[in-house]
C-alpha cells in the first residue's frame, strides 16, 4: 500500500514541477532519469506516477521522444461520466435522462447571454451549419459532427474556454452512451428544423424565443429517451 502512496507523492511533485517551471501543454518534461535524480525516488515510482498522470491527460508519454505536458483536456471526465451513465442505465437508473437534463440546463441557461451579443460572423457560421443539416437530413441523417459543431459555435462568443469545454464534454458523454446503447436518433428533418428555429430566434435577437426553441430541441431527445 505504501507503494501506491509513494506514486501519489511523486505525481504531486511532478505536477508541482510543471507549475513551478511555468510549463504548458506540449512542453517537454525532464527525462525519466532526470526525474529520478531530481525527486530522489526509484525509477519504478517515476514510471508509475507518469502512467497515472498520462491517464489524467496531465502528461503525454511519446515513446522514443520523451515525456511532455499533456493536453489537459476533459477526456477523463467524459469517460467517467459516460461510463457511469451506461452502468446506471443497465441498472434501470434514468442516467441518460440526467445527462440530457444537465445539458439542457446549461444550454438553455446560456442562450439569453448569447442572444444579447452574438457577432454576425458567429451567426453566419450557425446559419451555414443549419444549411449543412438540411442537406444531410435530405440524405437521411444529420451527422453528429455537424450537431457538435453547431453547439460549439453557439457559445463561442461568450469567450469562456472552460464553459465551452464543459458543454462539449456533456455533448460527447451523451453521444457515447447513446452510441453504446444504439439509441435510434430522431427524424433528421426534425433535428434540422429544431436547430433552424434556434438560429432564426437568434437572428431576430429574441432571447426568449431562442430559449423556447432550445427547450423544444431537448424535448425531442427527452421523448426518445422516455420511449
Amino acid at each position: 500500500m505504501a507503494h501506491g502512496t509513494m506514486a501519489e507523492v511523486v505525481q504531486a511533485r511532478i505536477k508541482q514541477l510543471i507549475l513551478q517551471d511555468g510549463l504548458t501543454p506540449g512542453d517537454p518534461l525532464p527525462s525519466e532519469t532526470e526525474l529520478v535524480n531530481l525527486l530522489h525516488v526509484s525509477r519504478n515510482s517515476v514510471r508509475e506516477a507518469l502512467k497515472a498522470l498520462q491517464a489524467l491527460r496531465i502528461v503525454e508519454i511519446r515513446h522514443g521522444f520523451g515525456t511532455f505536458v499533456g493536453p489537459l483536456t476533459l477526456e477523463p471526465f467524459v469517460e467517467g461520466v459516460a461510463f457511469r451513465a451506461a452502468v446506471g442505465h443497465h441498472h434501470g437508473v434514468p442516467s441518460l435522462y440526467e445527462l440530457m437534463e444537465v445539458r439542457e440546463a446549461l444550454e438553455a441557461g446560456l442562450v439569453p447571454a448569447v442572444a444579447r451579443g452574438l457577432p454576425a460572423a458567429d451567426l453566419a457560421v450557425l446559419r451555414s451549419l443549419v444549411e449543412r443539416m438540411a442537406t444531410e437530413a435530405r440524405g437521411g441523417a444529420v451527422l453528429s459532427v455537424t450537431d457538435r459543431a453547431f453547439h460549439q459555435a453557439l457559445y463561442r462568443s461568450l469567450g469562456n474556454h472552460l464553459l465551452s469545454e464543459v458543454l462539449d464534454a456533456f455533448w460527447e458523454a451523451l453521444r457515447r452512451v447513446r452510441d453504446d446503447l444504439s439509441d435510434d436518433s430522431q427524424d433528421p428533418q426534425v433535428t434540422y428544423r429544431q436547430h433552424l428555429a434556434i438560429v432564426e430566434a437568434l437572428e431576430a435577437g429574441d432571447g426568449d424565443r431562442a430559449v423556447a426553441a432550445m427547450h423544444r430541441h431537448f424535448d425531442g431527445i427527452r421523448r426518445r429517451l422516455a420511449e
